[in-house]
């Protein structure tokens, strides 16, 4: 399916299920395929399931306007408007979750049922006061060191299936990391730690015990930041959890979408 945004921007995603609606956002440079272990499971769940694929990501037209955090989460709430939908909960890996903070940030909560972050640290750059970002990356390397490739994300290979599907996408579309690159930058500028602090709703964190991204303790560390925070670990999975453990991830989704 396809959207037009305020400024054209053409997004694709799929709309899926009945009943209580979810929408999944990707990380950087990923697309919507990654979470084919999730969509089934969860419409089978009773979900409806709209996955979307951010500007320049998998199937969404490729652009230079827009690429900051706060335009990409106006971009879904735009949808979301359009779909006329009702209390959703917000899923994103990665620069996926950054987005829904962005989305918190500026429309609040009050439209939310819940929040599930899957490995992503609410502040990139490690200071003296937040030792959680992304590898060892400080103030000094940045903005440096993100026009450098990040390394493999994953600690285990991803099931066959949804590799050939992200693999035909990228086919497709190949992802173009020059023209996206300012939208990293921009991701990796935030702290969204204040967000989280002001959430209301239900905040699911879960991290990859092997993440090669992030210290998986920022999960503990960042639920207490929220009211009704709460966080998960899962082992032998590096930063697409969803995708490198999938039985292990659904359990813990499915475990906390039982209790909003």
């Amino acid at each position: 399916m396809k959207f037009k945004t305020s400024d054209h921007v053409v997004l694709d995603y799929t709309d899926e299920g009945q009943g209580q609606p979810i929408v999944i956002l990707t990380g950087f440079g990923g697309a919507k395929a990654i979470w084919r272990s999730q969509v089934g499971v969860l419409i089978a769940a009773g979900y409806r399931v709209i996955n979307v694929d951010s500007r320049n990501h998998g199937l969404s037209m490729h652009t230079d306007k827009g690429l900051q955090i706060s335009r990409l989460a106006m971009d879904v709430y735009e949808l979301m408007q359009a779909l006329q939908l009702q209390q959703p909960i917000v899923m994103g890996n990665s620069m996926g979750a950054a987005i829904w903070f962005a989305y918190v940030s500026l429309f609040g909560d009050d439209g939310l049922k819940a929040v599930i972050d899957v490995d992503q640290s609410p502040k990139m750059l490690n200071t003296p006061d937040w030792s959680y970002g992304f590898k060892d990356v400080t103030w000094a390397d940045f903005p440096e060191f993100f026009y450098q490739p990040l390394g493999s994300a994953t600690y285990q290979h991803i099931d066959n299936l949804t590799y050939q599907a992200v693999k035909r996408i990228a086919k497709i579309e190949p992802f173009d990391n020059e023209l996206t690159q300012p939208l990293l930058i921009d991701h990796a500028f935030q702290d969204w730690r204040d967000v989280v602090a002001q959430l209301t709703v239900p905040l699911l964190i879960i991290a990859g015990g092997q993440s090669p991204y992030f210290n998986p303790e920022f999960a503990a560390v960042t639920a207490k930041l929220a009211v009704r925070g709460q966080s998960v670990v899962v082992p032998e999975a590096g930063h697409i959890v969803m995708a490198e453990q999938a039985d292990a991830f659904n359990q813990a989704m499915l475990r906390f979408l039982t209790t909003i």
